[in-house]
Parts: structure tokens; C-alpha cells; sequence
């Protein structure tokens, strides 16, 4: 990259550290970025910023917000005794574009995974055990992924869950809609024939 100034090749590099953008589409963003208006760079730089400065963990649910409660815990709209639990912020966004849960929502920020040295103090368990205990929550709903993980983490979960009144479900798990059973693979042919239901 020799044949770029210094500036705009540490800009180049820069961007080929974000995940998912290879040395091409770093080079394509730092020239976009050198022939746009001067006014777009710094809104982008600003926005950078912003982030960096203003986003912090929802102090009820820990998904991303700009306040101390993020919009969906401050919406008196949706139902409060339901609480879907997620692994990442980015499994609730997910959710909530499927537009079918109209429940609050908790992220554990992990699962459990002792291979990698990550037990329940490591995620976001014991808020959500605190959450169930305050006895405004009905129906826990472990939407965790389906990963031996995740499976993990939701099995735990329920049994953290067994001392309270509390409903606790699992999101259904098999063949996609649309889906051709001789293209699914056999555990979710699995799972989808064990979570079979009454029609």
C-alpha cells in the first residue's frame, strides 16, 4: 500500500480491523470516505464518538442504550411479566424484528461454556434470577441458541428457575419454514420430531 499518503493507508488499516471487511472493502471505505463532502466525514467521526461516549448496558435487561433503561424496558406498552432471555444483544434485535414477542427481554451477554472457562458468575444469570425474584414475571422464555452451549445455559437456567412460581419455556426448535426435510440435517430432523405438537 506504498502507493497511498501514510494517512490514508492507517485509515485503510484501520477499517481492516473492524470484523468482516477484508483489505478490498477497507480500501473502497477510506477512498469513499477521502472523496466524500468533508461534512459527511465528520458526521461519521461524530457518530464514532457518540457511540463510544453514550452507549452503556440497560441496568434491567443489559442489551445497548443510550439511558439507564433502554426503550424497550421504559415502554409501559409492553407486557412486563414476560421476560425472553437471550445470549447477545443481537439475538434480541432478531426477535424483535420478527415482530411476535411483545414481552420485556434479558441478555446474558454469554452462555456457559466450561471449556472456555465461562460459568455462571461469567453472564448475566444471577440479574435474572434477581428479576424472577422481584415477582413481577410470569413466563421466562430461554430463547438461548441451540448450540450444546446454549442447550447448556437454558437447562441451568430452568433449574435456577425451579424454586420460583414462575413459567419457563423454550423457544421450538426444527425444520425451517419452507424447508425441504431431505435438506435438513438429522439433529434438527431430531429436535423438530421430540418438540412435535397436537394439531
Amino acid at each position: 500500500m506504498g502507493h497511498y499518503p501514510a494517512s490514508l493507508t492507517r485509515l485503510i488499516k484501520n477499517f481492516s480491523k473492524l470484523p468482516g471487511i477484508g483489505e478490498k472493502t477497507a480500501e473502497r471505505l477510506a477512498v469513499h470516505i477521502l472523496r466524500s463532502p468533508r461534512q459527511a466525514a465528520e458526521a461519521l467521526s461524530q457518530s464514532i464518538m457518540a457511540v463510544k461516549d453514550t452507549i452503556r448496558l440497560c441496568s434491567q435487561c443489559f442489551s445497548l442504550s443510550d439511558t439507564a433503561l433502554c426503550a424497550l424496558c421504559s415502554d409501559k406498552g409492553r407486557d412486563q411479566s414476560q421476560v425472553c432471555v437471550v445470549e447477545q444483544q443481537a439475538d434480541m434485535a432478531s426477535i424483535e424484528k420478527a415482530g411476535a414477542f411483545n414481552g420485556l427481554y434479558h441478555v446474558l451477554c454469554g452462555v456457559l461454556s466450561p471449556l472456555d472457562g465461562i460459568g455462571p458468575d461469567d453472564i448475566r444469570i444471577r440479574e435474572l434470577v434477581s428479576r424472577v425474584r422481584g415477582g413481577k414475571v410470569r413466563e421466562v422464555v430461554l430463547a438461548t441458541g441451540t448450540s450444546l452451549e446454549g442447550d447448556t445455559t437454558a437447562a441451568y437456567i430452568a433449574k435456577q428457575l425451579e424454586v420460583f412460581s414462575v413459567k419457563v419455556t423454550r423457544i421450538a426448535t426444527g425444520v425451517p419454514v419452507g424447508g425441504d426435510l431431505k435438506y435438513v440435517d438429522q439433529m434438527t430432523l431430531k429436535k423438530a420430531l421430540e418438540a412435535r405438537h397436537d394439531l
